[in-house]
């Protein structure tokens, strides 16, 4: 499987380096499904790639799919949201210079009528708990994502080790489960951006629990190392890496919305 993996990852590339038949410079770029399905991406990457006479090929896959995809070489730029594995990356030396980017939110979102009555819980926990209790259908990522990651911190914090036919795991990334959790009226852990992109339109579930400080979500950009990596495109990662976290990418981020609503707020002081 992993074999397969990276020969998808060479078509793709080299698809995509075909259909410019090589008249412009390519950054090559693994990031989370969230940030693509936020729509986001189709308008803080054109003003980069106009200024830097380039395309950036985007691979959007889940958080710990994307550092992998880093560690190899494959990419020159990784832009995640999962901390832990971020610094991990980094001190393993796969990575330098990563910055905090943005930030939004993870909510639990589910049917109206809320049958495992989740709405009101004092914690997140405590609303997984009421889920487990009732079997209620819950839709997991389960690819090692970011927001997997914090699925599982959830769960542990419950007690809980989630399993049976209620509780599914999709392997799909954001867009994909929130459809899939619509369609059997379900839960789902969702980033906020995402869940905004399709509420209304694809989706008709409502947020039932929010606000948690735990459910902070932040993102980063890292470029890949190029002591390690000595192909990649270190100088035009950092120019991108720069031109996100610069007054005017990060006005394009936090200008940036999804059915009237923002959908990545910028830290303080930046």
């Amino acid at each position: 499987m992993k074999h397969i993996f990276h020969l998808m990852i060479a078509i793709t590339l080299f698809a995509a380096c075909c259909s410019s038949a090589g008249a412009e410079e390519r950054l090559r770029m693994s990031t989370t499904t969230s940030t693509e399905n936020s729509g986001l991406l189709k308008v803080l990457l054109p003003p980069f790639e106009k200024r830097n006479s380039c395309r950036v090929d985007v691979i959007a896959v889940g958080t710990g799919k994307a550092l992998k995809i880093g560690e190899t070489g494959d990419v020159d730029v990784v832009f995640v949201h999962a901390r832990k594995l971020e610094d991990k990356f980094v001190s393993n030396g796969f990575g330098v210079n990563r910055r905090d980017v943005m930030y939004n939110d993870f909510v639990i979102i589910g049917p109206a009528a809320d049958p495992a009555g989740i709405k009101g819980a004092k914690n997140a926990a405590e609303a997984l708990k009421k889920i487990a209790a009732r079997q209620a259908t819950f839709v997991s990522r389960g690819d090692e994502s970011g927001t997997h990651q914090k699925e599982k911190e959830l769960w542990r914090a419950a007690g809980i080790k989630p399993a049976g036919k209620w509780y599914q795991l999709a392997g799909q990334g954001m867009g994909e489960v929130i459809v899939m959790a619509t369609e059997q009226q379900g839960y789902a852990l969702a980033d906020r951006g995402t869940y905004n992109t399709f509420r209304n339109g694809n989706s008709n579930l409502k947020i039932l629990f929010e606000g948690e400080k735990g459910l902070f979500n932040p993102y980063g950009v890292i470029a890949v190392n190029p002591k390690k990596h000595p192909h990649v495109k270190y100088d035009l990662a950092m120019r991108f890496i720069d031109f996100i976290t610069s007054p005017e990418g990060q006005s394009i981020i936090a200008g940036y919305k999804a059915n009237g609503d923002q959908i990545f707020f910028i830290y303080k002081g930046k």
